[in-house]
């Protein structure tokens, strides 16, 4: 059953990749361009998450960055943040653990809502890079996270939460969410990207 539900979402995958490249009205196909979101990785947060999904949750978070990296995709870096509770900008807390591969040519975006885009500047910083795609990781999964994949699915991107990327507070939570979203695995993430026309 756990191996028919795989080669379903793999299925799933890539049938929206190849959906994507195919003819549309025009005589141009529709190509995939996707940007990676790194949602709240703080220092401030991460105690709150499950200590059992930690360490796999960061290193697929930096293989994911790495993959992006590699193939010349935009990352951006989301940062929450709140006027009366923090973390303040410029402060330990409100920074990305040192292990997390940030780079200072990575866009960055500071919210005060549990979705990115609302009263950010995400949505126009993913138009001007003519991104239609995004892929999400970080924490909570059951907050901010799922609120940013909403978000982008109302304002008409194609949106995957990456397996084993995600955190939040409760492993099972976690799991209810990679499950229901039709979370995409590394091995599933990576065929995407080869696959893209540039």
């Amino acid at each position: 059953m756990q191996v028919c539900r795989k080669c379903m979402a793999v299925s799933v995958a890539l049938f929206c990749v190849f959906s994507a490249m195919a003819q549309g009205d025009t005589d141009e196909p529709t190509r995939m361009k996707p940007a990676l979101l790194v949602i709240d990785i703080q220092n401030a947060f991460l105690p709150y998450m499950a200590d059992a999904d930690k360490k796999l949750a960061l290193e697929m978070i930096n293989a994911a960055i790495y993959m992006f990296r590699e193939a010349d995709l935009p990352i951006i870096h989301v940062y929450h943040t709140d006027e009366k509770w923090g973390p303040q900008p410029g402060t330990p807390e409100y920074e990305f653990p040192e292990e997390i591969l940030v780079d200072s040519a990575d866009s960055k975006i500071s919210k005060n809502y549990p979705s990115a885009f609302k009263k950010t500047d995400l949505e126009k910083t993913l138009r001007e890079k003519g991104v239609n795609t995004v892929f999400l990781c970080g924490l909570s999964a059951t907050g901010c996270v799922l609120a940013t994949y909403h978000t982008a699915q109302d304002l008409d991107f194609d949106v995957f939460m990456i397996k084993n990327a995600l955190l939040s507070p409760n492993t099972l939570h976690t799991d209810v969410i990679e499950d229901i979203c039709d979370a995409i695995g590394y091995s599933v993430l990576q065929t995407m990207l080869n696959n893209i026309i540039k």
